[in-house]
């Protein structure tokens, strides 16, 4: 049990979301929520022990606030909802992938009416977000990182502190470019491994347990060999969002992205091919990018 007298509040209990505010409230942290339409999840953690609010009434109660949205967009509306209602010198932590240019915006706002904020991206999967094992890359001043960083410990078992406000979006689109891009490898190679002939089987057989295996790669795997549609779910339009931010920040930074549009144009493919469903994941890029090549 913690004895901080923070009070937190929690926007989007989703995939992730659900799992970490599972851990804030079981640390002992008071938990504020609000609605989401998986209910499922709003309903266990009020059994739990949170307490469910409007959003404005969340922004009111909480001292420290953190969001796992879908991107800049969401987050942007979301604290221009709260800001009225915000206590002066309370933090909101903005955990989902968003663009580092907003990212700065919104802090600079917000420090004009005395309130703090910091950007908290998230790596692993929604196991790791129940077991409060994530990854995070928080980007802060030292005072706001040292602050909210037990609450974050909650839920991440790996905690670097970037630099400064953006640098932990910044830190996740490179973190994403990485994994997106092993999974747009990977798509194109299965495909072109059935097209000659090469069975999943046989492919894995080969990568597994060798120098080009890895985490990722075993999650990937598990829908192309074994058919587990929930293997790693992050969806396709996500993957396809964080690769447009990536590419907006290379432009502003004027660096070429000959492969990071690669990337981002299989996943642009799977979107439009009708890939863009809540339970479409990076993994189904394979089912994609096969039909493209007829397989």
């Amino acid at each position: 049990m913690t004895s901080s007298s923070e009070t937190i509040g929690f926007i989007g209990t989703g995939l992730m979301g659900h799992g970490m505010a599972k851990n804030i409230v079981e640390k002992g942290y008071p938990l504020t929520v609000i609605a989401h339409r998986n209910r499922t999840a709003v309903d266990d953690l009020i059994q739990r022990g949170a307490v469910e609010a409007s959003l404005e009434d969340l922004a009111a109660a909480s001292s420290i606030i953190f969001m796992t949205l879908p991107g800049s967009p969401q987050v942007a509306e979301a604290v221009a909802r709260m800001t009225p209602h915000l206590r002066s010198g309370s933090v909101i932590v903005d955990c989902s992938t968003s663009d580092p240019t907003v990212t700065e915006r919104l802090a600079t706002d917000l420090a004009a009416r005395g309130v703090h904020f910091a950007d908290a991206p998230l790596s692993r999967t929604p196991k790791e977000a129940w077991d409060g094992t994530l990854d995070c890359m928080v980007g802060a001043t030292d005072d706001i990182f040292a602050r909210v960083k037990p609450v974050i410990a909650t839920w991440a078992a790996k905690i670097v502190h970037i630099g400064g406000v953006g640098d932990g979006h910044r830190m996740k689109l490179l973190n994403n470019f990485l994994s997106l891009g092993y999974a747009a490898i990977y798509a194109e190679a299965l495909a072109l491994s059935r097209k000659v002939g090469i069975p999943v089987t046989t492919f894995d057989s080969v990568i597994r347990g060798g120098r080009m295996d890895c985490g990722f790669y075993q999650t990937f795997m598990g829908y192309a060999l074994e058919g587990n549609r929930e293997a790693h779910r992050f969806t396709l339009s996500n993957a396809y969002k964080d690769l447009r931010y990536l590419e907006s920040m290379a432009n502003a930074a004027t660096v070429t992205t000959t492969m990071a549009s690669a990337a981002k144009n299989s996943f642009a493919g799977a979107v439009a091919q009708g890939g863009a469903g809540p339970e479409d994941y990076v993994p189904h890029l394979t089912d994609f990018v096969g039909r493209a090549n007829g397989v």
